[in-house]
């Protein structure tokens, strides 16, 4: 039996790895069309932009092959080996970019600086990802204690974690204007000679149409794009081994090394500006990291490593080849380089793909604005959910349209695509620059490793990427100022909006309500308290909000349950949905004041499910049940653990294990007619508001206690109180602040605050708008923060 045991066993493992290799296969193909759009397409203006200016001044072979050397060791070094085999390896819970490896840091080391921050989010599964071995070691590290100590290096790591995100932005405006007019430029070679507004005018036409059809969701269109790259990459595989043969099989030797010295040695000054043009054929890398969350580190490394490579180092040596043989054609060497007969395929294929890779480009703009937001960095904007299937496929129409005026302005406004390659590759080799930075960090703090080896990865890679930045600089006053006017634009937004968030969530630390006062007023509270449940929103995790008395002083009644809410981000990227509810109590149990923390990610997205009441409630009435179960020793009058104790309250466990029994019927106005503790009054006015606006109707939710089987009778009462309160109705409370600075301010505080946030303020999302909430129950109570 032993055997047979075995050879199944074998069977098992063999059955797991074919289809975890098919899998990875699918996984592989499908990141063809989504990550390496843009890299794929950069052979369209690589040479020409290598070649402009003073470099023309050395229009032969070994300069050309001096140049193929460069182009062939830039690609060997940044992306296979610094991305594929060692960024790839730095994932956060299987997510890549800027905001993963930060996220990492601010986990292993306290280098976070989001607000309400909790002990509590230290215990969710995807907060613990990473080695865990040699804690010890690295919490007593000196340049961790270091880093920890000052909040000024902190706020300095964040501005650099930021200034990526707005290089990223600025690939979002270049990506399409580069792309575009590359391919389109190619009709200068066919018959209708085309002028050069000509081709400008059709660049802006197809950009339009790019950007218009954005809010359909690539997932409407995303099964093409997988096979119009493997279309193109084909082509220009093709293509290219076809001029190597035709034109030059030397270029072969081009690979060494060698070839780089003498290209400097013949070029000097020259030579190194020259860079800049070369650095192009790595635009695009930072896909493969920063859209890892999509696929796996295994399917983008299989991708490149078989597909992408050879099919770039082979386009590229072709295209060497035929200059090397046809100097005059450095102005547009991958249609010149074309045979004639499959001209208008490769052309139209062209095109398609640089559609692709700018759709590409456009996407990660929306999502690191939305991580940006996460972290309190960017106003609030309108999030549009395009795949029902496809996580993480958003839309956010006030981005697009800005992305889209500024991509026009750019190619209007330059018509070249060299001068647009001098600020794609600046920008680009900044967000590498800052991302060898952090990856140095993660690993010292994340992978535990000596400082030695980061040191020399650091080193090794700032050198190479740094001598590219420097000759990308030498070329800020020829369109290289784009990027860093965008950067910097964008960076006063996010700072502006920062500091202004800080500072009204201080305002509210210092202010919150007496705990000992609130107790001492008694279960009433000193006030009215009515049928239904409150929703207190506030962005703090703990205490009373200033909002909660500053109504209660106004209008002495409040509703029997309360409920405040804290909706908060934490730096993991997802957090999952059992994991997403805090349960506490604010208040002896008569006073029936409750906390619910509600968790998301920097990638998590707040979907509208209409739900958020009904779990609510099930998640407070499982609280109350386990509270009874594991607490019975303590009083009513207990307050040993108010405002402290917090529980994690599974949702999606509610329906199997739930203390109440939940019914569901349409909710078409008629069944309020069952609930006696609401006005009449109120129950005609929400009855001709549900046959105004049908399209708003959900289904509604009933609650009943199950018959008695022994529970706590205490408990019992309560969870009664709490299903009479939701049947009464639920009204969301939320402060209409107005933020300003205090007269003994200085000036330039009172502009940041008086005028910048507040008109970010004024011109965002509305809180409402952004939790959510229903406009119809909503109560907004106006303030004054004076900070």
């Amino acid at each position: 039996m032993e055997p047979e045991s075995g050879a199944s066993t074998s069977r098992n493992r063999s059955q797991l790895s074919w289809v975890n290799l098919s899998r990875n296969l699918l996984l592989a193909y499908q990141s063809l069309g989504v990550v390496y759009g843009d890299l794929s397409t950069s052979p369209l203006y690589v040479y020409t932009s290598t070649f402009k200016g003073k470099l023309q001044i050395h229009p032969d072979e070994e300069t050309i092959f001096g140049a193929f050397s460069l182009i062939f060791w830039t690609l060997t070094l940044i992306p296979l080996l610094k991305y594929v085999f060692i960024l790839l390896s730095a994932d956060d819970n299987g997510e890549g970019g800027t905001f993963a490896l930060y996220s990492l840091l601010c986990r292993h080391a306290k280098f976070n600086l989001l607000p309400s921050q909790q002990a509590a989010d230290e215990e969710l599964s995807s907060y613990k990802y990473g080695p865990s071995s040699q804690a010890v070691a690295v919490a007593s590290s000196p340049l961790k204690r270091f880093l920890e100590k000052h909040k000024r290096l902190r706020t300095v790591l964040l501005v650099v974690v930021l200034f990526g995100a707005c290089m990223v932005i600025g690939d979002g405006v270049l990506t399409p204007a580069i792309s575009v007019l590359a391919s389109v430029s190619g009709l200068q070679n066919t018959e209708a000679k085309l002028t050069h507004g000509e081709l400008v005018l059709i660049a802006c036409t197809i950009l339009v149409g790019l950007f218009a059809l954005q809010h359909y969701g690539t997932q409407k269109v995303a099964f093409v794009f997988a096979p119009i790259v493997i279309i193109w990459l084909v082509s220009i595989f093709s293509v290219g081994l076809y001029n190597i043969i035709r034109w030059n099989p030397k270029i072969v030797r081009a690979i060494s090394p060698h070839y780089i010295i003498k290209f400097f040695i013949k070029t000097g000054k020259e030579g190194w500006i020259s860079l800049g043009g070369i650095l192009l054929c790595i635009t695009g890398t930072e896909a493969m990291f920063a859209d890892l969350g999509h696929f796996t580190a295994l399917s983008i490394r299989l991708a490149f490593t078989i597909v992408i490579y050879p099919c770039l180092i082979v386009q590229y040596m072709g295209q060497a080849a035929f200059l090397s043989k046809n100097l005059k054609s450095v102005h547009n060497s991958f249609y010149d380089s074309i045979p004639g007969a499959i001209f208008w395929p490769v052309f139209v294929i062209a095109t398609l793909a640089a559609i692709v890779g700018s759709q590409a480009a456009i996407t990660a703009t929306f999502s690191i604005i939305k991580q940006c937001h996460a972290l309190g960095c960017f106003p609030r904007v309108k999030i549009v959910h395009t795949s029902k299937h496809m996580f993480g496929q958003i839309y956010i129409p006030e981005i697009n349209w800005i992305l889209m005026i500024l991509t026009l302005a750019v190619t209007v406004g330059f018509q070249d695509t060299t001068l647009i390659g001098n600020a794609y590759g600046l920008d680009c080799m900044a967000v590498m620059f800052v991302t060898t930075f952090l990856m140095a960090l993660v690993i010292i703090f994340v992978w535990q490793k000596s400082v030695l080896i980061a040191a020399m990865f650091f080193l090794f890679f700032w050198l190479i990427e740094g001598v590219y930045l420097s000759a990308a600089f030498i070329k800020v006053h020829q369109g290289g100022w784009v990027p860093l006017v965008l950067s910097f634009f964008f960076m006063i937004i996010m700072y502006v909006w920062h500091y202004g968030t800080r500072r009204k969530y201080s305002y509210d630390l210092r202010n919150k309500v007496s705990l000992k006062w609130l107790i001492g007023l008694g279960p009433s509270l000193g006030i009215v308290r009515v049928p239904g449940i409150g929703l207190i929103y506030s962005e703090l995790a703990t205490g009373v909000p200033a909002i909660f008395s500053h109504f209660v002083t106004n209008l002495p009644a409040f509703h029997k349950v309360m409920i405040f809410v804290c909706v908060k981000s934490v730096p993991v990227p997802h957090v999952p949905p059992e994991e997403r509810f805090l349960i506490g109590r604010v208040c002896p149990k008569p006073y029936r004041m409750y906390r619910c923390i509600v968790r998301y990610g920097y990638k998590d997205i707040q979907r509208d499910d209409g739900d958020f009441e009904n779990h609510l409630i099930q998640s407070i009435a499982e609280f109350i049940q386990m509270e009874a179960v594991e607490q019975p020793q303590f009083s009513s009058s207990e307050t040993s653990l108010h405002d402290g104790r917090m529980a994690v309250i599974s949702t999606r466990s509610l329906e199997s294990t739930s203390s109440l029994i939940v019914s569901e019927h349409e909710d078409v106005g008629v069944d309020d007619d069952d609930i006696p503790s609401r006005p009449i009054t109120l129950q005609q006015l929400k009855s001709t508001f549900d046959n105004d606006n049908t399209q708003v109707r959900r289904r509604r939710v009933r609650f009943q206690l199950p018959n008695d089987n022994g529970s706590n009778r205490a408990a019992r009462e309560e969870l009664l109180d709490l299903i009479q309160a939701k049947e009464s109705g639920v009204a969301y409370i939320m402060g209409h602040s107005y933020v300003k600075a205090r007269k003994s301010s200085s000036f330039l505080k009172k502009l940041v605050i008086d005028i910048g946030y507040s008109f970010l303020r004024k011109n965002c999302r509305s809180p409402a708008v952004a939790l959510n909430i229903p406009h119809i129950s909503l109560i907004e109570v106006g303030m004054i923060y004076y900070v």
